[in-house]
């Protein structure tokens, strides 16, 4: 079974950053130049003698018989590709320089492409998570999307960087991705247009009743810096409590979410704990002194690595509550190799594990939340196929989108089954009369469009966000309780 991830960088036209590989920089478990030598070097440097013989002998076999001429560079990058997949690790992987070029972005937080993060699984491209406002999460993508095709081309089976190569492309131009959504019998698709991306990783402003919301999109060099501007900023204006909503972050440097933890969790306690191949354990403790005020944490599926760090830290040395869904589930650090290679190119390996401050491994199986909460169903709404009209009588998944986009919007069509009747035919017919439509009562192209136009508008709009709601509502509850003890 061959799994493997790296960083898309691809915009879509509506998620990933370091993504759910996350960095270490500094200080690490292991000594980075000592880890990275020895990678198809020599004998002197970490292969024996039979080794580099049967590697040699491979490469010259190839090079001499192969029917056609062959890129020699193409064969040695193979052959550590070959490494990486044997692992059967989906965050070890290796990158060709240009691929390298990309990541290292991501790091440091701005990047161009659709703006999510896939792995590859069994032969699948799926995606982790689309980073908050990016064109990925604008139209629609999300955790756990399969892509199974790009403007016509199948991924399937291709190395995870062939794959990358085909969803990128020059700004401005489409991509038209074919989904595979579990609970979705047909294939999605969706068109994106490809941009480029300047993230803004963290994003703040006060709720009435003094409630602070900050949200971080990944967590980039840049972000533990940006974070306590905006958190100063809120703690001057009379901050009487902060939710931290960490939705569809897909994680990213290590050393800056200790950083941010630090913040809250008061001194000597654990923030984290990493375990190496030995089973040897570094915890690392706080160094700050906690904050007077409650806390809530939201986070979803889509809140991987330094976000479930972030999540655990907050929920067990620093008693905030976890709101929203089960996050993703990706327990386990990587670092990175370049300066041991001299074209560019660059090794990640998983170096360790990481634990929570209560020693839970959380890889597979992510964090529940304390207080679960769901979106609107048309939040997960997939989009139409605008290939038919949908009409009186027909019975599909796509009349039920529809409908679930109707409903979503107010236009009550009685029923979300999937079956076209009277009153959903009524339904339709009263929102193309809204929208200044042909009024037939059919979804066709058009209405199909204008349906999904509506429907982003309304699920952007922070007044419909049912899971950020109740964490304010759930840091009042807590303002409202202390202040009754005093």
């Amino acid at each position: 079974m061959k799994k493997r991830t790296v960083v898309v960088l691809v915009l879509l036209a509506m998620v990933c950053g370091s993504g759910l590989t996350f960095a270490l920089t500094g200080s690490s478990l292991a000594n980075q130049a000592a880890l990275g030598q020895g990678v198809l070097a020599s004998a002197a440097s970490g292969l024996k003698p039979d080794e580099v013989k049967k590697l040699g002998t491979a490469l010259d076999l190839i090079q001499s018989n192969y029917y056609q001429d062959v890129d020699r560079t193409k064969l040695l990058d193979g052959a550590i590709n070959g490494m990486t997949q044997s692992l059967d690790d989906p965050y070890s992987s290796y990158m060709g320089k240009k691929t390298a070029e990309e990541f290292e972005e991501t790091i440091e937080g701005s990047f161009s492409g659709i703006g999510a993060e896939v792995s590859s699984e069994n032969g699948n491209v799926v995606v982790v998570s689309p980073i908050k406002g990016s064109p990925a999460e604008k139209a629609g993508i999300r955790a756990k999307d399969v892509i199974l095709t790009v403007n016509g081309e199948s991924l399937h089976g291709l190395e995870l960087n062939d794959a990358v190569a085909k969803i990128r492309g020059p700004k401005g131009s489409e991509a038209k991705l074919t989904i595979k959504r579990s609970g979705s019998a047909a294939p999605i698709e969706y068109t994106i247009i490809r941009d480029d991306v300047d993230v803004e990783t963290v994003k703040a402003h006060m709720e009435p009743g003094k409630i602070g919301v900050i949200e971080i999109t990944q967590f980039s060099l840049n972000t533990g810096e940006r974070f306590k501007q905006e958190l100063s900023t809120l703690e001057k204006e009379g901050m009487k409590g902060l939710v931290i909503d960490v939705r569809n972050d897909p994680g990213g440097v290590l050393s800056v979410v200790i950083d941010i933890a630090e913040q809250f969790v008061p001194k000597g306690k654990v923030i984290v704990q990493v375990e190496d191949k030995n089973k040897k354990r570094d915890q690392t403790l706080s160094k700050g002194s906690g904050k007077p005020y409650p806390v809530t944490l939201l986070m979803n599926k889509g809140s991987a690595s330094a976000s479930e760090i972030l999540a655990g830290a907050l929920q067990q040395s620093a008693g905030a509550k976890l709101m929203g869904e089960n996050s993703f589930g990706k327990g386990t650090v990587q670092t990175s190799f370049n300066k041991q290679f001299d074209d560019g190119s660059l090794l990640k390996i998983t170096i360790a594990k990481w634990l929570t401050p209560n020693g839970s491994w959380i890889h597979q199986k992510g964090l529940k939340p304390d207080i679960a909460v769901a979106q609107p169903d048309y939040f997960s709404v997939a989009p139409i196929n605008k290939n038919a009209t949908l009409k009186f009588n027909m019975n599909s998944d796509d009349v039920k989108n529809a409908q679930v986009m109707l409903d979503g919007l107010g236009y009550k069509p009685g029923r979300k089954d999937g079956y076209f009747d009277e009153k959903t035919a009524s339904a339709v017919k009263s929102f193309q009369k809204a929208q200044k439509l042909g009024v037939t009562g059919a979804v066709d192209a058009k209405t199909a469009e204008a349906l999904e136009t509506e429907l982003i508008k309304k699920i952007r709009d922070p007044k419909y966000d049912n899971q950020l709601k109740s964490a304010i509502a759930e840091v009042q509850k807590e303002i409202t309780a202390a202040a009754s003890k005093h």
